[in-house]
């Protein structure tokens, strides 16, 4: 049975661009997703923290709004497919995906369906509408009311619609959190600082999941270091995901003289998507992606912003941001001779 340490950030507060402290922690989705995924495969799973105080979910993480039902998500995809063609014509937001309520199209068509509407047409107005919400930066629910596209429904249908998917979505992230909250790991973590050399060559992966803290407090820890030297000497799977490879930053170097990850191909939460967020808005202090390219990283990341990517470079597994975890998780998998 494979050997995982599941190095997660302890931090609670961040420092912004001017200097006032901000709420930080791991991102919900990052850390329970993969996790769910590598116990289920079987894997050995050992939560650590750097001094083994228990972590924090960021309150931001655990907003509705990222934690859309599958079938919702499937569908809004499907219906900003029909617009956005191009990356280059168009830039789906983390605001149009989650802030103008295009997540319920899919609540809307199946009330539009039962209302007698054909799906075909449910599926064309509620596309025209989206579009039309993205151009202008308004609610879907005033579009599809305000300029003729709401077919057989009223605004108490589509406000109905709204809720339901809001609803829908704050179970989902309540759930979420109960499961981390269930993990023993997770509320009696070890303490990297405490974990010998020797123990650390018996693990056979790492993975770093993200949220801000990983920027406080492993992008410079020396266990991190010596974890990652270890590890990486050994040939064993680095992974690290959203803003969790911060932690590659204090890598260290080779005998050149070299950062340990120079040359590598990797990526990380973007610059771009990092704007976008809640904590990007009120200024960062430093960012993700362009420290790793400075350090020597050839990074890659996605055409588009917040769709699912990751990058598999020898031993190292990285993921661009929260969509990227399942697909991360498996790729660590596949790693380990276990998927």
């Amino acid at each position: 049975m494979p050997r995982l340490l599941y190095l997660v950030t302890s931090a609670r507060e961040m420092r912004l661009a001017d200097g006032t402290p901000h709420e930080t922690g791991y991102f919900a989705e990052e850390a329970a997703v993969p996790y769910r995924r590598f116990t289920e495969a079987g894997v050995d799973v050992v939560v650590a923290t750097p001094d083994g105080q228990q972590p924090h979910a960021d309150s931001y993480g655990l907003e509705p709004i990222f934690h859309m039902p599958d079938e919702d998500e499937d569908f809004l995809g499907s219906i900003t497919r029909t617009f956005a063609t191009d990356v280059d014509d168009i830039r789906l937001t983390l605001r149009h995906l989650t802030g103008l309520g295009l997540g319920a199209s899919r609540r809307i068509v199946l009330a539009m369906r039962a209302a007698g509407l054909p799906l075909e047409r449910a599926r064309s107005l509620v596309a025209t509408a989206a579009r039309s919400a993205w151009q202008s930066d308004r609610q879907l629910a005033d579009v599809l009311v305000d300029d003729g596209h709401a077919g057989p429904l009223t605004r108490a249908d589509i406000d109905a619609a709204v809720t339901a998917h809001h609803e829908a979505s704050q179970a989902i992230s309540d759930g979420l959190a109960a499961e981390l909250a269930a993990i023993p790991g997770f509320q009696r973590p070890v303490a990297l600082s405490a974990i010998s050399d020797e123990e650390m060559a018996g693990f056979d992966a790492v993975f770093v999941p993200g949220g801000h803290g990983p920027m406080v407090d492993l992008a410079d820890n020396p266990d991190v270091t010596r974890l990652l030297q270890i590890l990486h000497r050994k040939g064993a799977t680095v992974a690290a995901l959203c803003h969790g490879p911060a932690a590659l930053l204090a890598a260290g170097g080779r005998d050149d003289g070299e950062w340990l990850f120079e040359g590598f191909r990797l990526t990380s939460f973007t610059d771009e998507e990092e704007d976008q967020t809640a904590t990007g808005k009120l200024g960062m202090s430093w960012y993700l992606d362009t420290a790793l390219k400075n350090a020597g990283a050839v990074f890659d990341d996605a055409p588009a912003a917040w769709v699912s990517h990751v990058v598999v470079d020898r031993n190292l597994i990285t993921g661009q941001n929260p969509g990227s975890s399942e697909s991360v998780a498996d790729a660590v998998l596949k790693s380990l001779a276990v998927l």
